[in-house]
């Protein structure tokens, strides 16, 4: 019998991941709840933690404790979408700013810490003096960045490596100095096979509409100068760490979260559900399943209901890498540097890529008189260190820091966060490839991820979200067809 007085079948979404993909996705589904959708939720994580890479310590130490990131340690405030997710759980009092009168970045330079030349944008100058002063570029090399003025403008739209695009527009030196290290590092990638549209859209942006790179990032601060909107800092964070976000996130959540829970198998069933299994014999029933795992595991889950799909999410490369965060005295420095840290060139052919100064870099990160650093090792620069033991590695990196600060006090104390095969690579032609996985998925299974659009917070977060858009217009069109049955 049809009775327009009963409520229809309730539809649930299983979130399999419990990142900040995966806690921010439950978080809009909830707010759609909240509104009146007639939808429940349940997120499955397979470890014993909720937060994934965001993972903060606390180290105490008299007043204050050191605050040391496993993983991410900010958010670009250009994606305003994990600052406005944080808002909304009510922590906008615990954003801070960068130190970003302190943003002075050295480059490696013949094994000595450079700095790199005031008004450089990741790998445009835009100060002259300061630029021609510099001792990092050899003067050919100035020149040919320079030419980059006159450089032909690519007349396709087709993607193109990192590697390349510098090369035809500002040289080798600019690749190997300013790109490798700062640009390619931020992926843990490899140049040559980094996709430039996946990764810097903005740069193929500024040569078509201004015809350089140059150009269009001197008229990028012409424009912000003359703005009249309050300047804000490149980057934020929360006070107590990153992991702020996904503890107050699982905090507000009301529906059905399940630690070690890892999923098995997605069966589809006649009705157009899919039935679920887990490893620990539990059974679900999901109208939609939103995979926010690594893509090799979304591969494997959805191997036995697409074979296509699974060989496109497989293809998506993996690497592993690596921190280690060292405390010391701020005595201990014999060659501090007056800024957020070091990177270091593929071409200096050290066991480390790069030095990051937290306590410099954000306020209430070490207690006064201490200095809390951050190593950063693995990726596609250094793949041999993550196979080194924890003795090995902290004694390879305690020789890097004395050569290339003068540190020869042993740390207060370290700890070393090792992310195996946790890097996604955005390769060549990565952008083509997500639509095609997008495409192909079977209907009500969707992936969101670092994997796919964006590696950052506020990527995650804004992927999310418009994945949970997705699902909820699917979840309303099937609301809308089902008729209304009495018991």
């Amino acid at each position: 019998m049809i009775s327009a007085n009963t409520q229809s079948r309730t539809q649930h979404i299983v979130i399999v991941g419990g990142g900040i993909s995966g806690l921010s996705a439950a978080w809009f589904v909830q707010q759609a709840q909240q509104k009146g959708l007639d939808v429940r939720y349940t997120v499955l994580e397979s470890s014993s933690r909720w937060g994934g890479k965001l993972l903060t310590e606390q180290v105490e130490s008299g007043d204050e404790p050191f605050i040391i990131e496993a993983g991410p340690d900010a958010f670009l405030t250009q994606k305003p979408w994990a600052i406005q997710l944080a808002r909304e759980l009510g922590l906008g009092n615990r954003l801070i700013n960068i130190n970003d009168q302190q943003r002075t970045t050295y480059v490696l330079h013949h094994g000595k810490p450079v700095k790199l030349p005031e008004g450089v944008a990741l790998i445009v100058p835009t100060k002259l003096m300061p630029f021609l002063r510099s001792p990092l570029i050899s003067w050919w090399g100035k020149l040919r960045i320079g030419l980059e003025w006159f450089a032909p403008v690519k007349d396709d739209d087709h993607d193109e490596t990192l590697a390349d695009f510098v090369h035809r527009r500002l040289g080798d030196e600019a690749l190997d100095i300013f790109a490798e290290p700062m640009l390619a590092g931020i992926y843990n990638a490899e140049t040559e096979k980094q996709s430039l549209l996946a990764t810097f859209p903005r740069f193929r942006q500024m040569e078509r509409e201004h015809g350089s790179v140059i150009r269009g990032t001197l008229a990028a601060r012409r424009k912000q100068s003359a703005s009249s909107a309050p300047k804000t800092a490149p980057f934020m964070t929360l006070m107590g760490g990153t992991q702020e976000l996904t503890d107050t996130l699982v905090s507000k959540l009301n529906s059905d979260l399940r630690l070690q829970t890892r999923l098995a198998s997605i069966e589809a069933a006649p009705d157009g559900r899919y039935h679920l299994t887990t490893e620990n014999g539990d059974t679900l029933e999901a109208d939609a399943v939103l995979l926010t795992t690594p893509a090799y595991t979304a591969a494997d889950l959805l191997r036995p209901l697409s074979t296509e799909v699974a060989d496109k999410l497989a293809s998506i490369r993996y690497l592993s890498s690596g921190t280690i965060s060292l405390a010391f005295h701020t005595g201990d420095i014999q060659y501090p540097l007056d800024g957020f840290g070091l990177v270091v060139p593929k071409s200096e052919q050290r066991p480390i890529n790069a030095i990051t100064l937290s306590s410099v870099k954000f306020t209430h990160r070490a207690p006064d008189g201490y200095v809390l650093l951050r190593v950063f090792f693995g990726g596609s620069r250094s793949p041999e260190t993550m196979s080194y033991d924890n003795d090995k590695l902290l004694q390879v990196v305690q020789q890097e820091l004395r050569t290339m600060l003068g540190i020869e006090a042993a740390p207060i104390f370290h700890r070393i966060y090792r992310w195996n095969r946790a890097n996604p690579q955005y390769d060549l032609n990565h952008l083509e490839l997500v639509d095609a996985i997008e495409t192909d998925l079977p209907q009500a299974i969707y992936v969101t991820g670092a994997a796919f659009r964006g590696v950052g917070m506020p990527d995650c977060v804004y992927q999310s979200q418009q994945a949970v858009t997705k699902i909820l217009k699917h979840v309303e069109q099937v609301l809308s067809k089902q008729p209304e049955v009495t018991a």
